[in-house]
């Protein structure tokens, strides 16, 4: 049944995305907002959106829904071009990152003593997942540590090659980009070490999307997962997973439901004698898609993603290492220890900064926010993670307040 997708809110000449300007985030109570590794505040359009869809259910009730399905298809086209996929049959929508780490763990063909390789200093997102499929069916979880990856890559591969040396390593698991330090990991040199093995990789890319550009062929990713709620500035209850072709085949549908089927809505719309029990399950990803979702949050996604895609990933790329380097110096003038790489390749769009010995982080982090500054203090860090909106000279504000800060806080 062919049904037009609705068009989503379109901002006026005068509020298109620009670099470095904060209008459309109109009622954005910080002074300077630098937390959108953590939540992305939502912009105008994302609201004009999500009010679009539900003005539009007001009106037509469940005539809207054919529509509004419609409208997740050009969204999952959308994000198969943002990361690469051949194909957006390779992509499909789901809640969130843990969700789309869940089902893949879940679905994964697992076999009597497989080994799972996770990192330590990984967000538990990525790390759960697989110790609970793994002790489900038999496998056993294997833990390196990441942590090194910033000031000694070589020796985590080394770990990693030989850890897979010793076989039976099916998956590898690991994040785009490490949410303490916003280092990015070095995604092509362990998708070749696990090509080497025959393990399949999995990437948590929650802290890469929307910002650090992605290519799943090229960096040869088997599985990604994502969410909607940080770089990609959507909302929360969005996100969506991604399998190569040659990956799906090691998927089995344990987490199938209703709309798993093909032709799964058929008896509802075409008459009696449709109802079956014994449809196939999708040879798509989209057997992942199993019941309906959050509607509006998936209009959400494809608005804010609108917004980055006419701005250009790289141009909003450089912007923010211009924000964070504008920062970073000061920083590390006022005694912080920058854990931002010094190679371009290996940076991400959070600047993070280890506080003086005699600084409480906690205190810290407390005082910059009463001040007006938006920031967060994951795993003892202090992360700084600007967007597009954030403008280069909020950097001199950043600067103040930490001077402020350190100053109240050292009493």
């Amino acid at each position: 049944m062919n049904v037009e997708a609705p068009a989503l809110f379109k901002p006026a000449r005068e509020l298109e995305p620009r670099l470095g300007n904060r209008d459309l985030f109109g009622g954005l109570e910080p002074l300077v907002y630098m937390n959108h590794a953590g939540i992305s505040p939502p912009s105008v359009c994302v609201r004009k959106a999500v009010t679009t869809l539900l003005t539009d259910y007001g009106k037509r009730g469940a005539t809207a829904y054919l529509s509004w399905a419609a409208q997740r298809d050009r969204l999952r086209s959308k994000l198969a071009a943002l990361i690469g996929a051949e194909s957006d049959a390779q992509v499909a929508l789901t809640l969130n990152t843990t969700r789309g780490v869940s089902d893949i763990a879940l679905c994964f063909d697992w076999r009597p003593a497989d080994r799972v390789v996770v990192f330590a200093g990984e967000f538990p997102a990525n790390v759960t997942p697989w110790q609970q499929a793994a002790s489900a069916f038999g496998a056993e979880v294997v833990v390196l540590d990441g942590r090194p990856l910033a000031t000694d890559e070589g020796r985590v591969l080394a770990q990693l090659e030989q850890t897979l040396e010793l076989g039976k390593v099916r998956v590898v698991a690991l994040s785009a980009v490490q949410f303490q330090t916003g280092l990015r990991t070095p995604l092509e040199e362990m998708s070749r070490l696990c090509r080497g093995s025959g393990a399949r990789l999995f990437v948590d890319a929650v802290q890469a999307c929307g910002l650090v550009p992605i290519d799943v062929q090229k960096l040869g990713i088997d599985y990604l997962a994502c969410g909607a709620h940080k770089w990609l500035m959507g909302l929360e209850g969005a996100g969506f997973v991604y399998a190569s072709a040659d990956a799906r085949s090691s998927l089995v549908p344990r987490v199938a439901g209703w709309l798993s089927h093909d032709e799964p809505t058929s008896f509802l719309f075409e008459g009696g004698g449709h109802l079956r029990h014994d449809r196939p399950i999708r040879a798509d990803l989209r057997f992942l898609e199993g019941a309906n979702v959050s509607a509006a949050s998936f209009a959400a996604l494809e608005a804010s993603l609108d917004l980055t895609l006419k701005l250009g990933l790289s141009e909003v790329f450089d912007h923010v290492q211009a924000v964070n380097d504008a920062i970073e110096g000061r920083a590390i003038e006022l005694g912080f220890t920058s854990m931002r790489s010094p190679h371009a390749n290996r940076r991400s769009g959070s600047l993070c900064l280890s506080p003086p010995d005699d600084v409480d982080v906690v205190t810290l982090q407390r005082e910059i926010v009463r001040q007006g500054v938006a920031c967060a203090i994951p795993d003892g860090y202090l992360r700084f993670s600007p967007h597009w909106p954030n403008a280069v000279d909020e950097s001199e504000q950043v600067v103040l307040t930490l001077e402020h800060a350190l100053a109240a806080v050292r009493g």
